[in-house]
């Protein structure tokens, strides 16, 4: 795997891409996400959720106020605002030094949460539907998650038509890398995620996950997340997303022996554990 990737420090974390497998903890502020749902959407239960995935061993927690499931509304830019900023003010207020993500599509969005204490800006658009976003973000200093997409979360599962699913995402994370550098924003702010789940289809989900070494030789981290997601409960005959931890660890493994640096989950602890083998089994002549 490469090791070449500059690192990159977030508060108390330095970021070693290619030494692990770093956690990127999911905290869903919505009443209307796939799997949590409801769960995490008043303040208290959101601190204390992210007060847990610390204790569990995370190394960033997501924040997101929007749910991107498929056929999910867009929210409004207050509500949006309501549900995440005081989230973060909160965890910053509790003492938590933990690096923040704000999974938004939203410049203004991204700009408030950065006040209020958080450190990364995850865009699942690749920046695309807010078009002050990546100049937001170059202003901000911040990183940035840049994830291939096609459509939205309400149209996108009618999008999947691809004649080389893995080139497509390429293609188009290669014209917003440029775009992130054309805006301001450096080389080592910027992480890719290929969508796993976002436009694809239930074999398109398995091919990226065969093919991630391809995606990695654009040169950058790499965000992977299947934690939960459909194509697992398709192959499991398991409807419930929460039933889907095993399936998700085996995925998790299949990412971190493609390349992945980081991995987006609900389930801290567990997959924690399923990392640190993992990494022992393929990261360890990079330590």
């Amino acid at each position: 795997m490469p090791t070449a990737l500059s690192p990159l420090q977030i508060r108390d974390t330095c970021f070693q891409w290619g030494q692990q497998t770093y956690l990127m903890g999911v905290l869903n502020v919505t009443p209307d996400s796939f799997s949590d749902g409801g769960q995490f959407n008043t303040v208290e239960a959101a601190l204390q959720q992210a007060e847990a995935m610390v204790e569990a061993g995370v190394h960033m927690v997501d924040i997101g106020g929007q749910s991107t499931r498929p056929q999910a509304e867009d929210v409004s830019l207050e509500e949006e605002l309501e549900r995440v900023v005081p989230v973060i003010q909160a965890i910053r207020q509790a003492g938590l030094t933990i690096p923040i993500s704000v999974d938004t599509t939203k410049a203004a969005v991204a700009q408030s949460a950065v006040i209020a204490g958080a450190d990364l800006i995850n865009d699942i658009s690749g920046a695309i539907f807010d078009p002050d976003m990546l100049a937001t973000v170059a202003d901000l200093q911040v990183p940035i998650v840049l994830m291939h997409l096609r459509g939205t979360p309400k149209t996108m599962q009618q999008l999947t038509d691809y004649e080389d699913v893995v080139e497509a995402i390429t293609a188009f994370l290669q014209q917003r890398v440029a775009a992130a550098r054309a805006a301001g924003i450096a080389s080592d702010r910027i992480i890719l995620d290929p969508g796993i789940g976002f436009a694809k289809t239930f074999d398109q989900n398995l091919e990226i996950l065969r093919r991630l070494p391809q995606l990695r030789e654009l040169g950058l981290p790499l965000l992977v997340g299947t934690s939960r997601k459909s194509f697992i409960g398709h192959l499991l005959n398991q409807p419930d997303p929460k039933q889907r931890l095993w399936g998700t660890a085996a995925t998790c493994c299949a990412a971190i022996r493609g390349g992945a640096d980081i991995l987006r989950v609900h389930d801290v602890a567990e997959l924690r554990d399923v990392c640190r083998v993992a990494d022992a089994i393929w990261r360890s002549d990079e330590r």
